[in-house]
């Protein structure tokens, strides 16, 4: 029988970003067997991102709100359930653009991942375990 579990999100460990932006990652540990991590960044109006990269792939989708995502230096226009794929190492970030509240789902190919502020160069563990 399976090991199944319910992360209820209200009890997640919330992360100020500061700038009324704040993250939460989708369960505690990266889930056994599996190399992904998942989560959701809220970002409230005008609430963007410092460019940066990742040592992994990351997909994000956009749950709601409008904004613009910054990936390799192009500005794309982004609204709810418009879905970007970004490989590792390319600079990339988020801005919310929006008169309401955006959030994303961001999923990490990876269970150890890495940010690099491109203005910087300040590398660091994107979520430290919390064991």
């Amino acid at each position: 029988m399976g090991e199944g579990r319910l992360y209820r999100f209200e009890e997640a460990v919330h992360y100020d970003r500061g700038g009324g932006i704040s993250t939460v990652r989708l369960g505690h540990e990266p889930l056994d067997g599996k190399e992904f991590l998942s989560g959701i960044t809220s970002f409230a109006p005008g609430g963007e991102v410092r460019l940066h990269t990742h040592s992994t792939v990351e997909q994000v989708v956009v749950l709601e709100g409008t904004g613009q995502a910054e990936i390799g230096g192009e500005l794309l226009l982004v609204e709810q359930y418009d879905t970007t794929v970004i490989p590792a190492g390319e600079p990339h970030r988020f801005i919310n653009t929006g008169d309401t509240r955006m959030s994303i789902l961001w999923t990490y190919g990876g269970s150890e991942v890495h940010r690099t502020f491109v203005d910087s160069g300040e590398t660091f563990n994107q979520f430290p375990s919390e064991k």
